[in-house]
């Protein structure tokens, strides 16, 4: 097992009306991208639904410099309908994150909490990730 000491919080970029899964998401990363699989290692869907991507065991391929030692999470949506960045998830995803959160704590310890906007000139995950806490 990899040495896991960091989660980096993600969006998908895409507006909150629209609806993509992980599925979805993958075949963007494999067949648009070429990479082996999906970036993100889970996915937090608009109804607060958690779905897996890339194994743990895994590497991402999410925050370049960081991937080998965190855990990639990215929240479907990151535009409102009108495409401007949205400046908070939606409620439900805030509290399954916070499950996952829990989860990977437990799991892994306490870990660093990342936006991919503090490894990247991206916006991403389009939110101040404090509103979380």
């Amino acid at each position: 097992m990899r040495n896991i000491n960091e989660i980096v919080l993600h969006c998908a970029d895409t507006k909150i009306t629209q609806s993509f899964s992980i599925k979805d998401i993958r075949k963007w990363h494999v067949e648009e991208r070429g990479w082996s699989d999906v970036g993100y290692h889970y996915y937090i869907r608009l109804n607060g639904n958690i779905e897996r991507g890339r194994p743990v065991e895994k590497s991402g391929a999410h925050a370049k410099g960081h991937n080998s030692n965190s855990i990639g999470v990215c929240f479907e949506g990151g535009k409102l309908s009108n495409g401007d960045k949205w400046v908070t998830p939606l409620l439900p995803q805030m509290i399954g994150y916070k499950k996952l959160e829990d989860y990977l704590f437990a799991v892994y310890g306490e870990l660093k909490i990342s936006a991919h906007y503090e490894y990247s000139s991206k916006t991403c995950p389009n939110f101040d990730i404090d509103i979380l806490k």
